[in-house]
């Protein structure tokens, strides 16, 4: 897949994908997008499925929707509200010390640069760069396993672990996809582009895959 094919592949995507049902922090942070609800739900989809992720959020944000509410529940009851995400526990300890931070270095405002995101315990690039481009609308690439796996299944990259993808893509891919690169992804990987077997059948894009890695199809 050369420079050119990426423009028609990804508006091809953003056709189909209309059927398709959005990202659990999209869904959970739709209509209106807060940065801290982002942050905070994508802390909670590491490990966990998103039905988990999504009911968890919304016991959360309905209790506690902002930095100054979550701020004075404890660990305990936020365990409880989180239930049963992937590792609550530790998840509860982090969501408390992120507010912690937010309330005392930030005023209560979640940072919009990318190290400063870092900066917060629990928060890696993934996080980071969806608090970016979702919370925020500026222009980031998140790059999660879906993004990495397909990415490079096209041929368009060669890359070796997530973090390099972001990097490369940050330096081939036209800057108007990076905001909308990780969600066209994550749907086109659930829906036909899947890890194993993807259903090359039925994808609308075949013609420009190279199929990189892949030795069984429907």
């Amino acid at each position: 897949m050369n420079d050119t094919d990426i423009s028609v592949v990804i508006q091809t995507l953003e056709k189909i994908s209309k059927n398709w049902e959005n990202p659990p922090v999209e869904k959970i942070n739709s209509p209106m997008r807060d940065p801290f609800k982002v942050l905070i739900s994508c802390i909670l989809s590491l490990r966990t499925k998103d039905e988990v992720t999504r009911k968890a959020s919304e016991r959360l944000f309905s209790v506690a929707d902002n930095i100054e509410k979550l701020s004075k529940l404890s660990i305990s009851q936020i365990e409880k509200l989180i239930y049963p995400v992937g590792f609550y526990r530790n998840k509860a300890k982090i969501i408390k010390k992120i507010c912690e931070i937010l309330t005392k270095k930030y005023v209560g405002k979640v940072p919009s640069s990318l190290d400063e995101l870092l900066s917060l315990p629990g928060v890696g690039r993934k996080t980071a760069n969806l608090v970016i481009t979702i919370g925020f609308g500026k222009p980031g690439i998140c790059v999660d396993t879906h993004v990495h796996r397909i990415t490079n299944r096209w041929g368009y990259l060669t890359t070796t672990n997530p973090s390099e993808t972001e990097s490369v893509l940050r330096k081939k891919l036209p800057r108007p996809y990076w905001i909308k690169i990780n969600s066209l992804l994550v749907k086109f990987g659930q829906n036909i582009c899947r890890p194993v077997s993807p259903l090359c059948s039925r994808c609308p894009i075949e013609r420009f895959c190279e199929k990189i890695g892949v030795t069984r199809s429907r």
